[in-house]
């Protein structure tokens, strides 16, 4: 059963290596058998068709978003929750999302594989309000917005981040993607939060005005 479950394993990463650069329509049971070093009966005995194939990536590349929630969840940290899956699309497996987004692609066409990504891109989000509610109970996150918009919220900043990034790489560098997680935190983050961080920005920039006033009106 191990080598069965590994051998799958094998297949479906390289199944996300072809589809991620040959895309979806040049991503044959063939080209997918070559790149593991195997027959394409091999692949047809784990495989019946592509479509089921194709069918079993998304599934696979859902379980991996899913992994990232569960370690977060006891810990109710959105923003290491944000980080690691932008890590993870950024600089860890660029594969994976260049796949994704050849399948979000196709789904257009497929009724039956777009109900499977909307199936469980639905309980991801489910997933998400939950953790959300829980940070609002424990001050972590804005209360005045529902949880159910910041998940949506989260999920269209991360897949317009998805979706931009193998086009205009440069936009989304190091330091100016870290610069808009910081942003896109201290948004999600309770307002009095936010606040206090510009206090102590606003009392100097106050002290410094009546010190130059003060200034003036000696002379």
């Amino acid at each position: 059963m191990g080598d069965h479950n590994a051998k799958r394993a094998e297949l479906l990463a390289a199944a996300i290596a072809v589809i991620a650069k040959e895309g979806y329509a040049g991503a044959s049971m063939r080209k997918v058998a070559q790149h593991a070093g195997c027959t394409t009966g091999a692949v047809t005995y784990y495989f019946a068709n592509k479509e089921e194939m194709v069918s079993a990536v998304a599934q696979n590349l859902f379980d991996k978003v899913e992994e990232l929630l569960e370690i977060n969840r006891d810990q109710i940290d959105i923003r290491s929750l944000i980080y690691q899956w932008h890590q993870w699309i950024s600089l860890d497996d660029p594969d994976s999302w260049l796949a994704w987004l050849q399948l979000i692609t196709h789904a257009r066409h497929e009724p039956a594989f777009a109900n499977v990504i909307k199936q469980r891109h639905t309980y991801f989000r489910q997933v998400s309000t939950t953790l959300l509610e829980e940070g609002q109970r424990q001050g972590k996150i804005r209360s005045d917005v529902p949880a159910e918009l910041l998940a949506d919220h989260i999920s269209a900043f991360s897949d317009g981040w998805l979706m931009m990034l193998p086009i205009d790489p440069e936009r989304f560098s190091a330091n100016r993607g870290q610069a808009l997680l910081d942003a896109f935190i201290m948004l999600i983050s309770p307002t009095d939060v936010s606040n206090s961080a510009t206090k102590p920005q606003t009392k100097a920039k106050a002290k410094a005005k009546a010190k130059a006033k003060a200034k003036v009106t000696s002379q």
